[in-house]
């Protein structure tokens, strides 16, 4: 009987034993996965996703910011980036440096021109006039004018259209200032030319710049066979300097009696 009860003292005092080793071992476990657990979350940097991304928006519009400031972006139109401006008497073309000209949206111009095109063909004879200003009796015309039926006659002869240049006179002129073809006084022209069709159109102003409308017609039936129009933007048309006569970098020159 002695026995059997020192059997069971020894059995409950080894059960005790190992429930605190079984304590101890628990919380060392517990306190190690707690040790690797901050471990992991330090090691990986866990961070706020929305915060990263804020931060990463606001980066990006500095980024942009600073790209335009410091190394401008060219728009559609062919002008650097800035502040919304409107054209002035001084011109913008002076702080503002263009990567395109006139003749660029000449160019998308007679492509629309040749897209609508009618009965015109590459043995059709066409002539190239200015454009007037439309809020004139349709005789006015300006630089923009002037340039506009130059680049025209450039675009339809790329396009392999015949163009007539009625300005051409029969001889040469040898001047002391240069010698030249063309002129605009009628008596020395050609008092008829080979012409079937005319390249002609106006141009109204605009809040943002130049409204041209473009068409070429027939010149005996006046049928518009073919039309275009564009806005051309201030900064493009003020790019535009005109030639002073009688002027020297800006000064003008006159002759001492």
């Amino acid at each position: 009987m002695n026995k059997a009860k020192q059997l069971s003292a020894l059995i409950a005092a080894s059960y005790l034993t190992g429930c605190a080793n079984l304590s101890d071992w628990n919380s060392a476990w517990y306190e190690t996965q707690e040790h690797i657990s901050e471990e992991s979350v330090q090691g990986m940097r866990v961070a706020n996703i929305r915060e990263a991304q804020s931060m990463q928006q606001s980066q990006s519009m500095s980024l942009n910011k600073k790209t335009v400031n410091n190394q401008p972006h060219v728009d559609n139109f062919g002008a650097m980036l800035h502040e919304p401006m409107y054209s002035t008497g001084e011109g913008l073309h002076r702080g503002q440096p263009l990567t395109k000209h006139v003749g660029d949206y000449v160019q998308n111009m007679a492509q629309d021109l040749i897209s609508n095109m009618e009965y015109l063909t590459d043995k059709t004879p066409v002539g190239v006039t200015h454009f007037a200003l439309i809020d004139s009796d349709l005789q006015k015309t300006n630089l923009l004018g002037y340039q506009l039926s130059e680049s025209f006659m450039h675009e339809l002869h790329k396009f392999r259209i015949p163009v007539i240049d009625f300005k051409a006179t029969n001889y040469i002129r040898v001047t002391p200032t240069g010698d030249f073809l063309l002129s605009r006084d009628f008596l020395e022209l050609k008092e008829k030319v080979e012409i079937e069709y005319i390249l002609t159109g106006t141009m109204t102003k605009h809040q943002g710049g130049y409204l041209v409308n473009a068409r070429i017609l027939g010149l005996e039936s006046k049928a518009v066979v073919a039309s275009a129009q564009m806005m051309i933007p201030f900064y493009i048309v003020d790019a535009l300097l005109p030639t002073s006569d009688g002027m020297t970098d800006g000064v003008k020159l006159m002759q001492g009696e």
